[in-house]
């Protein structure tokens, strides 16, 4: 029965395919990132890329590590995990694989010699047959919820160990999974392991079919902010005739509901202006700071800042400091270390719109108090956590958002004890990177025991 049912999604995902390459020519509109190397995402690789892969008699430590980071915040976490995995497996020779532009752009950091990047397979079975026969990867890490029928069921019948590390599993995708158990149970279930973040996701992942092998918390507590770019932003906020309030990692949507909060907070412009323009002449009590989640939306979000009648400055336009504005854009990518260096308070982007809320755990580190919306299932642990250290506040929509954190901006006393929080609730949790990272080398052990002579 469950080959019938695989063999009806596999026609399902092919009849797609046309779908899906129409969505990558839209998205490389804005991002070009998407047109690059298309055919990988079928299992199609260029010739050099031969001299690349491991032949069947490579030695087992030579052998590729295969880690896929479908976007920036899983390519993020793989950062994480790889500092601890690469000094285990000194041999080792990363695979990573993506999903989404951003993804791909910020794996190419982690990139040592010998190591590859591709698009990860889609998810039809010649596609992952040959992405398979052309790496052999000793062992798949699928990072935090990518979960792919064909790729997991390939995997087994290759007796690849594929294992899901810093996984999580929310209650509306837990419901979804179940809805389309007769797929999802078989795949959950086809994983070597699963690593999950909390006992809540561990509990959830069980009741899908995972085999749960471990609870070692959130690989973004092992986080190490960039030094220089702390340092770099410090400087700046010092600089600052204002405290700095940051919207970080702001999806859409957000932006239009925080001007509206400014709209009614600060006097309106001439009758001969936009009747709905902010008077940025008006004396405002913080700097604001603003980072889209997604760069495709840089210049979307200044348009909207300019039709409101704010004077916008671009980060990738500065040059010793900050230009003077009513609002600065954060345009780049890799950076948020700066960002937090730089913010005195952060909204937490994600969680004013119903969208489960933006990682917080960065931010924490950096010793940035976080005020976040009513909207963090994506981090809901995360969440509690903080709020139960003190290390982040909780309100109700943008406009007690805007409210507590321009408070607390102009509280230096309230606002030094706030970062101090942040800083000991990240480092109480920290270790679940070489938790995993210890799990990975006995996965591979026992992988190496299961071979036949």
């Amino acid at each position: 029965m469950h080959q019938l049912i695989l063999w009806l999604y596999s026609l399902a995902v092919w009849l797609a395919t046309p779908l899906l390459l129409r969505k990558l020519r839209r998205r490389a509109l804005t991002e070009p990132g998407y047109a690059v190397a298309v055919p990988e995402r079928f299992g199609h690789y260029p010739p050099p890329m031969d001299s690349l892969s491991p032949s069947s008699e490579t030695e087992a430590d030579e052998q590729f590590i295969w880690i896929h980071a479908v976007s920036l915040g899983e390519t993020r976490a793989a950062a994480i995990l790889l500092k601890e995995l690469r000094p285990l497996l000194p041999g080792m020779r990363l695979l990573l694989t993506h999903g989404t532009a951003t993804g791909r752009a910020e794996g190419e950091k982690l990139l040592l010699p010998g190591d590859v990047q591709v698009w990860q397979p889609w998810d039809t079975p010649g596609a992952v047959r040959r992405f398979l026969r052309q790496f052999r990867p000793s062992i798949g890490i699928l990072m935090e919820t990518e979960i792919w029928p064909n790729l997991v069921a390939a995997c087994r019948r290759r007796r690849i160990p594929l294992v899901l590390a810093n996984a999580r599993l929310n209650e509306k995708s837990r419901a979804g999974a179940r809805r389309l158990g007769w797929l999802s149970r078989p795949a959950y279930a086809g994983l070597s392991a699963v690593w999950a973040q909390t006992e809540d996701d561990a509990a959830r992942l069980r009741d899908v079919g995972a085999h749960v092998a471990g609870v070692f918390g959130n690989l973004k507590f092992d986080v190490v902010p960039s030094p220089a770019l702390q340092a770099q932003g410090r400087a700046w906020r010092a600089a600052s005739a204002r405290p700095v309030v940051l919207l970080a990692s702001s999806r859409e949507g957000e932006e239009a509901m925080w001007l509206e909060v400014l709209k009614q907070k600060t006097p309106l412009a001439p009758a001969s202006q936009s009747p709905t323009a902010i008077n940025s002449g008006v004396s405002q009590s913080v700097q604001w700071l603003v980072v889209p989640r997604h760069p495709q939306r840089f210049d979307e979000v200044q348009r909207l800042c300019e039709a409101a009648g704010l004077r916008v400055s671009r980060r990738s336009q500065w040059t010793a400091q900050p230009d003077s504005a009513d609002v600065w854009l954060g345009d780049s990518l890799g950076e948020m270390a700066l960002y937090y260096g730089l913010a005195h308070v952060a909204l937490l982007g994600g969680s004013f719109a119903p969208l489960g809320g933006q990682n917080l755990i960065e931010a924490a580190a950096g010793g940035c108090p976080v005020v976040m919306g009513p909207h963090t299932f994506n981090f809901a642990e995360a969440a509690r956590l903080a709020i139960d250290a003190g290390a982040a506040l909780r309100v109700a929509d943008m406009a007690e958002g805007v409210a507590a954190a321009a408070a607390l901006a102009q509280d230096p006393q309230r606002r030094r004890a706030l970062s101090e929080r942040c800083v000991a609730f990240t480092e109480e949790h920290r270790g679940a990177a070489l938790d995993t990272a210890l799990a990975v080398l006995q996965r591979l052990r026992e992988a190496v025991d299961d071979r036949p002579d």
